[in-house]
């Protein structure tokens, strides 16, 4: 069981922003260095890591004056444009005492769903991993807006295990496991493994993540599902546990792998795109789409919603409303209600060849009927 974790040739860890950072916002040199000693120990077996590191728009805090992490998403960017050079600064220097070398791979949402910049990124990870090199992994805060975010570093981690095709998951936090309710209350007991999702029903998964950070349990856990249904086993942790973790020792809380999902693509359009619009079906294009797999045709759309350009997110939704899938459209917003209940061959002998195409092939659909 916990010896996939601890026999894994290539390893994902992450680490959240409260395990990194003192709560003035500056980064915790000691703990810094205690994780790259756990890592550089591992990483002198032949492993192969891969570190997402949260911590970029808290340790901007200290230097910008700030004494807590901005609501608003222009000081976020600004905190998260100085923080990052202060944080990768500090794990070059940590690494550097065992004289390992680390690459700075900033990611966003929007990036991932797009074929070219999604291939680049799985070939950039692979390369640096062949050089020898040490990835730490971010979200590209500065840029990020709040309709092309991931969210949260867990859901990155568990996005970019798949991309790499990781044999583990460590996810690192201030909190050592998962209990079946708050920490703190009395009775409550740690979860020491999840083999499934009937292992979490009547577990309290407390929301809010430290001052300083975004995620939370919840997405913790959703990030385990994430890889988990991708093949990938999740150990969550403390990052005090961090060598026990990574050594296959009982602790945290061990998520057992499931099945394989499809392609790393879908895997990223389903979990790190949110749609730009949507585009509602009949019955028959629900049935083919969910049930035969089939691309998206003109035909069987009846109404279009929201403002998108091609190549963008859309949620498809069925006669009562529900999202039941999501995919990459091949047309703008405002191209679509022209084409509405049309064929293509019609629409390509009245509006020429380029329109002899579906709205949305089925190798850019996910479906999301099970998540609903």
């Amino acid at each position: 069981m916990r010896e996939q974790i601890s026999s894994a040739s290539k390893v994902v860890v992450k680490v959240g922003s409260s395990s990194l950072t003192t709560p003035q916002g500056t980064i915790d040199v000691d703990r810094v260095d205690a994780l790259v000693d756990v890592l550089a120990a591992r990483r002198r077996t032949g492993t192969q890591i891969v570190l997402v590191s949260s911590g970029a728009i808290a340790a901007g805090l200290g230097p910008l004056g700030l004494t807590a992490r901005p609501r608003d998403l222009a000081t976020q960017q600004a905190a998260a444009s100085v923080g990052q050079g202060v944080l990768v600064a500090r794990y070059t220097s940590s690494f550097a005492r065992y004289s390992l070398r680390v690459g700075q791979v900033l990611l966003t949402a929007d990036d991932m769903m797009r074929r070219a910049h999604h291939a680049n990124a799985q070939r950039t990870l692979a390369r640096l991993l062949e050089l020898g090199i040490v990835p730490i992994v971010n979200e590209n805060d500065t840029v990020a807006t709040d309709e092309i975010r991931f969210g949260d570093n867990d859901r990155l981690a568990a996005l970019v295990a798949h991309l790499i095709h990781a044999d583990a998951l460590v996810l690192l936090s201030d909190v050592d496991a998962l209990y079946d309710g708050p920490p703190s209350r009395s009775g409550s007991q740690r979860l020491s493994e999840i083999r499934g999702p009937e292992d979490l029903v009547g577990v309290e998964l407390g929301k809010n993540g430290a001052a300083v950070g975004t995620g939370g349990m919840v997405t913790k856990v959703q990030a385990a599902r994430i890889a988990t249904g991708a093949g990938v086993p999740v150990v969550l942790t403390a990052a005090a546990h961090a060598a026990q973790a990574l050594g296959g020792a009982d602790v945290g809380t061990y998520f057992h792998p499931g099945g394989r999902h499809p392609g790393t693509r879908l895997l990223w359009l389903a979990h790190a795109t949110t749609g730009r619009g949507r585009l509602h079906l009949d019955q028959g294009a629900v049935e083919a789409i969910v049930g035969r797999r089939k691309s998206l045709l003109p035909a069987g759309v009846t109404s279009v919603e929201g403002e998108f350009a091609a190549g963008d997110p859309v949620d498809l939704c069925g006669p009562q409303g529900g999202v039941v899938a999501r995919g990459l459209v091949n047309f703008d917003a405002t191209e679509i209600p022209g084409l509405l209940g049309r064929s293509t061959r019609e629409l390509a002998s009245a509006l020429g060849p380029e329109y002899e195409r579906e709205l949305i092939h089925r190798d850019d659909i996910v479906i999301l009927e099970a998540h609903n």
